[in-house]
């Protein structure tokens, strides 16, 4: 400490003999009034420390108590512990004991509530997704409340919870024979809420005057279907409906529900011509131009026919066939020779031919093309499922259904066009080369009885 006064006090000299000396007494006041300040804080930091030494003593000291007071609260508690799983062993001893002479006093009465429990869950469950629970909702409550009785084991079923079970199966057996008709919250297909009167058949099927219906049992509501069945099936359920008395016939679904879901998923018609897309409507366009030709040609030729086998039994041509414009023109060149009279059937012949022909080609074209239209349907549509699968990868099939559908269905309308059309080209056909051969073979036979009677 002498040392910092010392050096504080060369400190300052040396800043006071850049003074004046008429400065000489101010400084020598300030010197001291700074050696006074610093003796006074030494001995105010003795008081401090000194101060905290005895705050840390008696810190010391109370840590000390505090330690002691934990040491003998642990001490009291482990014996508490000890004394707890004592007690603890003994109750579990009566609980066993009173678990045994329980069993022993309800004998046969265990084995019936076995069963009972068993029942009310199984029963629960049907009741939940059966039919009739739309007209009893509050049997559920009645259940559970049974089941976790007996469940818990903190009472037990009485008579009457009993009786009452066994009313809710016998009302549920009877009520499965029976045609009910009320009323009831239906959502429509839009998701519009409508209470109307519907007509629930057993416990297998509820109709509308829209057709089936469908139950929810989460969340116990009755739907309308998003597409109804076949009309076979749907009439069946609008009779239903409106009729009051008598029996009649219905589309009864005895698997309530998974029968009527098939079929109702079950694509139409419709549905598999829209499965081919475009390709499938172009190929049903062709097939459709080329069936109206092939009738319109058979019209034709078979009225050909008929007038051509008419003329066969006439001894005068008639222009009205391709027969009896071949002969009129033997008949105009009776006077000729035979080359000439050769020549003049030929062109006559040929100028029919191409009336016995017209549109033959085009149906063995759509016959060809067909097959072919539908092998293009079926590489888009393979296309397109490839390209799901890359997006998406193959786990969910739903995904390919749809390019899958696309080549399927082209493939059957291919062949479904091509297959009639190679039949309608033949019978078209053989048509018109029956007519053909009947004239060839009478330009034939009058060039050579020409031939004859000219020697």
């Amino acid at each position: 400490m002498k040392r910092i006064n010392l050096i504080i006090a060369a400190l300052i000299l040396s800043l006071g003999f850049t003074t004046a000396n008429a400065q000489s007494d101010d400084d020598a006041r300030s010197m001291a009034e700074l050696l006074t300040l610093i003796e006074q804080g030494q001995a105010r930091d003795s008081q401090e420390a000194r101060k905290r030494e005895a705050d840390f003593a008696k810190a010391r000291n109370q840590q000390q108590s505090l330690l002691n007071q934990a040491r003998a609260e642990r001490t009291r508690q482990e014996n508490t512990s000890a004394s707890l799983e004592q007690q603890f062993e003994v109750n579990q001893q009566r609980i066993i004991t009173a678990r045994q002479a329980l069993d022993e006093r309800l004998g046969a009465l265990k084995e019936l509530f076995g069963v009972l429990q068993t029942v009310s869950g199984d029963t629960q469950g049907r009741f939940g997704s059966s039919l009739t629970h739309i007209q009893y909702p509050d049997r559920s409550d009645f259940l559970t409340e049974l089941g976790s009785k007996m469940a818990g084991a903190s009472s037990l079923a009485s008579i009457e919870d009993i009786e009452k079970l066994w009313h809710m199966l016998q009302q549920e057996i009877n009520e499965s024979g029976r045609v009910v008709r009320f009323n009831n919250v239906v959502t429509k297909a839009d998701g519009e809420e409508v209470e109307m009167e519907v007509v629930r058949i057993g416990s297998f099927n509820v109709v509308n005057e829209n057709g089936y219906l469908k139950y929810d049992a989460t969340d116990r509501r009755l739907a309308e279907l998003a597409k109804q069945p076949d009309s076979r099936y749907s009439g069946t359920a609008s009779d239903m409906i409106n009729s009051t008395e008598g029996t009649l016939d219905f589309g009864l679904d005895v698997t309530k529900g998974t029968i009527l879901g098939l079929l109702v998923e079950s694509p139409t018609i419709m549905d598999r011509v829209h499965q081919g897309s475009y390709v499938g409507y172009a190929i049903i366009l062709l097939g459709i131009i080329g069936v109206l030709i092939a009738i319109l040609r058979f019209i034709a030729l078979s009225g050909d026919s008929r007038r051509v086998a008419a003329q066969l039994k006439r001894d005068t041509a008639s222009s009205d066939n391709p027969l009896g414009r071949v002969l009129a023109a033997y008949e105009g060149n009776r006077s000729a020779d035979t080359e000439t009279i050769e020549l003049k059937l030929s062109e006559a012949a040929l100028r029919e031919m191409p009336g016995l022909t017209r549109g033959l080609l085009f149906i063995k074209v759509v016959s060809a093309v067909a097959p072919l239209m539908g092998l293009l349907g079926t590489v888009t549509g393979m296309i397109q499922t490839f390209q799901v699968i890359t997006l998406y990868g193959a786990g969910d099939p739903k995904m390919m259904a749809g390019g899958i559908s696309q080549a399927l269905m082209t493939t059957v309308l291919g062949l479904l066009v091509a297959i009639p059309m190679v039949l309608l080209h033949t019978i078209v056909s053989g048509q018109s080369r029956k007519i053909i051969n009947i004239l060839q073979s009478q330009s034939a036979g009058l060039v050579a009885q020409h031939s004859e009677k000219n020697g």
